[in-house]
């Protein structure tokens, strides 16, 4: 079938039947809502993504709760730290920076933006209160997140972007531990980032006052 016979077949088509446009698309169904059981929600699909977590009542409970998480994965108390979380009453053996992740770094420890109940992922806000290595180098991935900050759905997340007023350079989504299924079919985790990823669920939000 020559060129000029296919492009035939395809304007008759067109002529007969029209081009069906943007305005006829179903409409795209309405975000998911959760009410009372956003946490909850929240929490299930975190555990699907073999992310592990815990509730703790307010931020400044955060360093004994990290301290003990480390002692009993048997890992030094040596860490990043996001720079919102540097002031908190940390133990003097606690030793810690707030700089980017570097290439040996084995820990991190982060502020997440929100939560996204839907799919049980976490919303990180690049900048330089939450820099986008400690998401990706570290091996260990510990992560605060205020239970205020979950939202139904993604469509939730962008609209606290948006009252932010500055959009950031990045915002990653992150549902678990990365993982790949490209060694004979067989989902190894921590292929290009955190091999574990624990969420501390903070209760208590800090008064603005």
């Amino acid at each position: 079938m020559s060129r000029e016979t296919v492009l035939h077949s395809i304007r008759r088509a067109i002529s007969e039947r029209g081009v069906r446009g943007r305005f006829e698309l179903p409409a795209r169904p309405p975000a998911p809502t959760y009410g009372e059981g956003r946490l909850e929600r929240f929490t299930e699909r975190l555990v699907t993504h073999a992310c592990s977590w815990e509730a703790i009542d307010t931020l400044e409970q955060l360093p004994d709760r990290v301290m003990a998480w480390l002692e009993g994965k048997g890992l030094p108390p040596r860490f990043a730290v996001a720079p919102p979380l540097m002031a908190l009453p940390w133990p003097e053996i606690a030793e810690r920076h707030c700089d980017r992740a570097g290439i040996d770094e084995s820990v991190a420890v982060s502020l997440a933006f929100g939560g996204i109940a839907e799919s049980g992922s976490l919303a990180m806000y690049s900048g330089p209160q939450s820099p986008i290595t400690h998401n990706y180098v570290p091996e260990f991935h510990l992560v605060a997140l205020f239970a205020d900050d979950i939202r139904d759905s993604q469509e939730g997340i962008w609209e606290k972007v948006r009252a932010t007023g500055a959009m950031p350079r990045a915002l990653n989504l992150i549902a678990g531990p990365s993982r790949t299924g490209d060694v004979e079919q067989t989902i190894q985790l921590g292929a290009h980032g955190p091999r574990q990823v624990h969420v501390m669920v903070v209760h208590a939000k800090p008064s603005t006052s």
